[in-house]
């Protein structure tokens, strides 16, 4: 199967980790040049820039911070300027406000509205603003691929305060709407929406929870980073001929696991 990724532009945002870190790398391995984006930590996404090059592929390395809108804007013209602008969205950056998936301790009267009106701007306004930024590109060029990652969070929530997966379902509301608005210039939009899955970024999970989601999942087994990663190469290439407007669901969206986040 001919993904024609080879020398397309490719933006992941949120690449230094996990399961942007893990789909830099896919892009690289299908030839493409690969845009990735971190917040706080260059030298973290320089490795997978180093990574993706090995792979094949070639690489840049931008910041974006969700919380700034400026450097949305500013990381697609740096594409821009760089390869003639973007062929793939993959908008992949989270914000998830503290240092991790939200506290189920914390009850949801007790979460500040600012923090809501936070969580929504980065998460869903967020994403929204990356899609802006490169929209005009691809309308020109008639071609393009947007995934939006999403959380099984967003159907099964979780314990504690809902800003985190209402956020993140409203990314479904966005790429229907954009399905519609964008695929008469040949833009196909879809969301990808992981379960619990095994990466390099998750805090460690004893044997025997891994072990009881991995058997309430038809495989039995929890993807790692690169099995989402290559679901996400295909909806973002050229093999996904007709598919938009679709939330994609990996096996791991089958264990029920919303005290440990999605």
């Amino acid at each position: 199967m001919d993904t024609e990724l080879r020398d397309r532009v490719v933006l992941v945002t949120g690449a230094t980790t996990g399961i942007g870190a893990a789909t830099a790398r896919a892009f690289g391995r299908e030839g493409a040049r690969v845009a990735l984006t971190y917040r706080g930590n260059p030298d973290l996404a320089r490795k997978v820039a180093d990574d993706v090059e090995a792979a094949g592929g070639q690489a840049l390395v931008v910041r974006l911070d969700l919380e700034d809108p400026a450097t949305v804007e500013e990381a697609a013209a740096t594409v821009a300027r760089h390869w003639g602008g973007v062929d793939v969205l993959v908008a992949n950056a989270v914000r998830w406000g503290g240092d991790g998936p939200p506290d189920p301790g914390v009850r949801f009267e007790d979460v500040p509205i600012e923090e809501w009106r936070a969580m929504i701007d980065a998460n869903l306004v967020g994403a929204a603003a990356q899609v802006r930024a490169v929209l005009p590109g691809m309308r020109a060029r008639r071609w393009g691929r947007i995934v939006l990652i999403s959380s099984s969070v967003a159907e099964e929530g979780l314990p504690g305060p809902g800003p985190y997966g209402t956020a993140k379902s409203g990314l479904y509301g966005l790429a229907r709407a954009l399905a519609w608005e964008a695929g008469r210039d040949g833009i196909l939009v879809n969301v990808v929406a992981p379960g619990f899955t095994l990466t390099d970024s998750r805090p460690p999970v004893p044997a025997a929870v891994v072990d009881a989601l991995a058997g309430a999942t038809p495989t039995r087994r929890l993807s790692g980073a690169d099995d989402v990663a290559k679901l996400v190469v295909f909806l973002g290439s050229g093999a996904n001929g007709n598919l938009t407007g679709e939330v994609v669901r990996d096996g791991s969206a089958a264990a029920r696991a919303p005290h440990l986040g999605g």
